[in-house]
């Protein structure tokens, strides 16, 4: 005959004493696990709020996420951009030319300058001949690197914000 062997009846109660240590310990790592969490957050999770100011050649830009100045000058806030994030901003764009022609898009002042290193600006536009006055609705996406050289270049510049001139010409096709 067969006998069932029960770990859990042969096992030692604990003392008192082992359990409220238990619970010290416990409780110290879930503070210093927080503690660290928070410390963290604040040193990589960095913030950076960002202006595009927008200039047109030959076409108009207008509508969608454009904001006017006081002074009458177009930009497109960004927001808070995080390192290794995409961020989309659209408007519309007019051809102001008598002719057809294709868009294209630069970027120039960045602000500060060695900060254009470690971002990249793209647009949805497919080079697609537009006509005098014809009108479309382009969406702009700004990435971020996320190695870590731009995070050490954010915090060594110590950079609470940053700026570009985005800039779109009509060319003749």
């Amino acid at each position: 005959m067969r006998r069932s062997f029960n770990f859990l009846t042969k096992l030692p109660c604990p003392s008192k004493k082992t359990v409220l240590l238990i619970l010290i310990v416990a409780a110290i790592t879930l503070l210093l696990s927080a503690l660290i969490s928070m410390w963290l957050n604040k040193v990589y999770n960095l913030k950076v709020p960002s202006i595009g100011n927008i200039h047109t050649l030959g076409a108009e830009a207008y509508g969608g996420n454009i904001t006017l100045k006081e002074d009458g000058a177009q930009y497109i806030d960004w927001g808070t951009i995080y390192p290794g994030t995409m961020s989309n901003r659209s408007c519309y764009l007019r051809s102001i030319s008598n002719v057809d022609v294709k868009l294209n898009l630069n970027t120039s002042n960045w602000n500060p300058a060695d900060i254009s290193a470690y971002m990249n600006l793209t647009w949805n536009y497919t080079d697609t001949p537009i006509s005098p006055s014809e009108t479309i609705y382009v969406t702009f996406t700004l990435q971020t690197a996320s190695d870590i050289s731009f995070i050490n270049y954010l915090m060594t510049n110590d950079v609470k914000e940053f700026s570009f001139d985005i800039i779109i010409t009509a060319i003749e096709k």
